[in-house]
């Protein structure tokens, strides 16, 4: 019987994350359970994540790897505790091992989606350390890079938010790879309805007061109308090309925040050497040094910040975010 496009289309997105891995650890030694390397996938129950567990289920073994799945109950919705057993009965029938629910308190900073997040990447993080697990899965498609690079574009984002999300990342101790980025949710939708897989519909996703939400509702069926049915692989594949000029310009910006520190700081001679590319990012990472969250760190913060190197005319201290001020004194550039 002829293997199914949608499937085997995740079949081998699995296979070559895997393959690219890492040399992987094994898992805990424990009478019960034999040591070999360990991948877990999250999976939510919907048709993404679903479809990537039973491709993960059935390439891992084949290629040396044991693989378990952690599904995140984030208590935000009426029968979130039953939709995750079912999820947790359904992994161990198809042989995933181990299979663990991970029930999580959702804070409210930074809004419910970054809340929700927040919660559900600390609660894979801390079941990845303790399993031992080489990396989490994550069933990210080709359409969500598209409507996160157009979220960025939205918030005015510079090139590492246009860049998307990274097929691998590193989080708080622990490798999350997303093997399905260049795959489409379509291809997704399908491989589950060939293998009698029912995912579970998320109101989430299709309420307007979330911005993914109306992007995937809205803005990106409006550019595929205008631009042709390529503009969401095109977003994708410009995310893939920025993410990779980003990594480079990153690497380049920490070998030159070690150029210009000093014992107090940082040089504001060598600073202004510097191109605008690498410098912004220096101020940026130091910047995140000091103690101010990454994620409030606003353009307007590092253009503050840069003025006090390029346009210096006695001003006084730049305020970041955490309450830090930044001040530039006997030619360098203090905080705290």
């Amino acid at each position: 019987m002829r293997l199914a496009p949608s499937v085997a289309a995740i079949r081998t997105a699995i296979r070559h994350t895997l393959t690219t891995l890492p040399t992987p650890p094994t898992w805990p030694t424990r009478p019960s359970r034999p040591a070999g390397p360990l991948v877990v996938v999250a999976c939510s129950g919907g048709a993404d994540s679903l479809a990537l567990a039973a491709g993960a289920v059935f390439v891992a073994p084949r290629l040396g790897w044991r693989v378990g799945l952690v599904t995140v109950d984030h208590q935000l919705q009426a029968g979130s505790a039953e939709r995750a057993g079912q999820v947790a009965r359904w992994a161990r029938e198809q042989g995933f091992d181990p299979v663990e629910v991970a029930t999580v308190e959702v804070g409210a900073a930074g809004g419910p989606e970054a809340a929700a997040r927040e919660a559900r990447y600390a609660a894979l993080a801390e079941a990845a350390g303790r399993l031992g697990a080489s990396t989490v899965l994550l069933g990210h498609t080709r359409d969500d890079q598209a409507e996160t690079v157009l979220l960025a574009l939205a918030r005015g984002a510079g090139p590492r938010g246009l860049a998307g999300m990274p097929a691998h990342r590193t989080h708080a101790g622990a490798r999350f790879s997303r093997p399905l980025l260049d795959v489409p949710r379509s291809a997704c939708r399908a491989a589950c309805e060939v293998q009698e897989l029912v995912p579970w519909e998320d109101p989430h996703n299709t309420d307007p007061s979330y911005a993914r939400a109306r992007v995937r509702a809205d803005a990106l069926p409006a550019l595929v109308a205008a631009l042709g049915e390529g503009v969401v692989a095109n977003l994708a594949r410009s995310a893939a090309l920025l993410g990779a000029d980003a990594d480079l310009l990153d690497e380049l910006a920490g070998q030159a925040l070690d150029r210009c520190r000093t014992p107090a700081g940082l040089s504001a001679g060598a600073l202004a050497e510097l191109p605008a590319a690498l410098r912004t990012r220096v101020l940026h990472g130091w910047a995140a040094e000091l103690g101010a969250p990454r994620a409030a760190l606003t353009h307007r913060h590092v253009a503050a910040l840069d003025a006090l190197v390029t346009a210096w005319h006695g001003q006084g201290a730049t305020l970041l975010p955490s309450g830090i001020a930044v001040s530039r004194r006997a030619g360098e550039l203090t905080g705290g």
